[in-house]
């Protein structure tokens, strides 16, 4: 052990450019001791005053700690200079190397934080689009719905999402209102089609569906609306039109549904409608024996397909 120590003695050097501020740092240092010994030495002897004394001891021995600080920040300045330069050089490449986990702890602060889904949410972010399944600090789970982003059918997919995405990016919550949603779904025609007939199809069709539950629907958005201090919007079966083209049509049909059931009822909507009609040729009396009224021909229309 002996031996060790006087080997690691002897192999122990101090680079010359540290001998200058470590001997004046000595000094520094046996003055303010030499000097705080001196006046504390006077002080006793000149006060009389024990209350008066001990004050004036607390703050010589303040202002000499404090000279004692600023000198040493002095002589030691350069190399505290190249001790902060290495350090922030060690801070910016340690934040450039964990650049992506930093996102995403961010990320989750700021879902976290805003609320913005819960875990049963049908969430859209970027290309992925899907039921929510778990979260933690550093992704989010989604089991995959679609394909595209007007199917809602899961693909049986898991899809793992970085929480770095949600700094940048723009969240879609479709289960906003969890237990009824306002379904939305678009069906195209051309000009020449009957959509006429297909626009009260449609809303007829919808509303025969909605009917069952259409009250408690009415009154839970009216809830969720108050809580959220939000303007309640309409939840009767509707359907408008768009014009994407000049020579198309599109009929947005929107109606309130159990957020568990939107895409079979979806579904059984487009089945039934499709089943009975026929919107490539214009309107028959069947239609009308529908209960559909459908507008009949105009005198040009008349002459123009004779």
């Amino acid at each position: 052990m002996t031996e060790f120590l006087q080997q690691l003695l002897a192999n122990f050097t101090v680079p010359d450019a540290i001998w200058r501020p470590l001997l004046s740092s000595v000094i520094l240092i046996g003055v303010v001791l030499s000097s705080r010994a001196v006046l504390s030495k006077f002080i006793r002897r000149s006060v009389q005053s024990n209350e008066l004394r001990v004050r004036w001891l607390a703050q010589m021995r303040n202002i000499l700690l404090l000279l004692m600080l600023l000198g040493l920040t002095l002589i030691w300045a350069q190399e505290l200079r190249t001790l902060a330069l290495s350090i922030v050089a060690i801070a910016v490449a340690l934040v450039v190397a964990t650049k992506e986990l930093i996102l995403c702890v961010t990320g989750s602060i700021i879902k976290s934080g805003a609320r913005s889904f819960a875990i049963g949410d049908r969430i859209q972010i970027k290309d992925f689009r899907g039921d929510v399944i778990d979260q933690n600090l550093l992704t989010t789970t989604l089991l995959e719905v679609g394909p595209g982003k007007l199917t809602h059918q899961r693909t049986g997919r898991m899809i793992v999402v970085p929480n770095a995405m949600f700094v940048s990016e723009p969240l879609i919550n479709e289960s906003y209102t969890h237990d009824y949603v306002l379904h939305v779904f678009i069906v195209p025609f051309k000009r020449e089609d009957n959509w006429r007939l297909a626009k009260q199809a449609f809303l007829q069709t919808a509303q025969s569906y909605c009917a069952d539950y259409l009250e408690d629907a009415r009154s839970y958005i009216q809830r969720m609306s108050s809580v959220r201090s939000i303007d309640v919007p309409s939840v009767d079966p509707r359907v408008t039109l768009q014009v994407p083209t000049a020579g198309d049509i599109h009929l947005i049909i929107r109606f309130p549904a159990p957020a568990e059931k939107r895409n079979f009822m979806e579904q059984s909507i487009l089945a039934e409608v499709f089943m009975r009609y026929d919107f490539s040729q214009k309107p028959c009396l069947q239609t009308e024996a529908d209960g559909i009224d459908v507008e009949q021909p105009t005198e040009i229309e008349a002459v123009s397909a004779n």
